[in-house]
């Protein structure tokens, strides 16, 4: 794994998602709530919606096309809903308010 920075904590704004680029790979961040920091790819797995610009609630984001809601922490697809997919998850570190992203 290697960590690559894409952003400062002082660009965050809770509940707001930040889309970011790791090589060509389009990832959005996002603030919870409850100050978590989560990174998943940023198209959501129904019709590549792009998932920043979706509500986030809790632990979830809903794309902005058709609601579909996906979770930060797993980035599967929630019941109900009929298009069940999953996005990639990334795990995030914050150095000194600097936000780092995890890939292989």
């Amino acid at each position: 794994m290697r960590k690559v920075k894409v952003a400062h904590m002082d660009e965050m704004v809770p509940l707001i998602g930040k889309k970011v680029y790791v090589n060509d790979e389009e990832i959005g961040l996002f603030l919870t709530d409850n100050s978590d920091l989560k990174a998943i790819g940023n198209k959501c797995p129904h019709q590549q919606g792009p998932l920043t610009e979706g509500t986030v609630s809790g632990n979830h984001v809903y794309c902005p096309l058709h609601d579909t809601k996906v979770s930060l922490d797993t980035g599967a697809a929630q019941e109900p809903d009929e298009h069940l997919g999953c996005v990639n998850t990334y795990e995030v570190e914050v150095e000194d308010g600097e936000i780092f992203v995890c890939v292989k």
